[in-house]
């Protein structure tokens, strides 16, 4: 069993940067491939950006350039730089763990999620 625990969420201006981060417990959890996932009112869940063990990362066309994701093994730790936010970045922000990919469907393990606003 994996537990996932999400922080860093808020409110922020257009422009702004936050930095989430995903602590993960249970002894399995270095072997999984973590990603982060949004879901803002409305929409459907979708992929933000993903990090393997051995730091293979994979973005969405969307965070590209803006988000920077990165872990540190030794706490069990992984992170979401993001930079340059926009309004469309609001969303509920969840960490996964599982086999890796852009579906959701795919990750066994989930955080209980954490808010990102960015105002005008």
């Amino acid at each position: 069993q994996v537990l996932l625990v999400e922080s860093g969420g808020g409110l922020v201006q257009a422009g702004g940067s936050l930095r989430l981060s995903c602590e993960a417990s249970g002894g399995a959890s270095r072997g999984y491939v973590t990603a982060w996932f949004r879901q803002a009112p409305g929409k459907e869940r979708e992929f933000v950006a993903a990090i393997t063990i051995r730091w293979d990362t994979n973005y969405a066309d969307s965070v590209k350039g803006r988000f920077t994701i990165s872990r540190e093994n030794a706490k069990n730790m992984v992170y979401l730089q993001m930079n340059s936010l926009k309004p469309e970045d609001t969303a509920l922000y969840y960490c996964a763990a599982g086999a890796g990919g852009l579906n959701p469907r795919l990750y066994n393990y989930w955080g209980q999620g954490t808010q990102v606003t960015v105002s005008s």
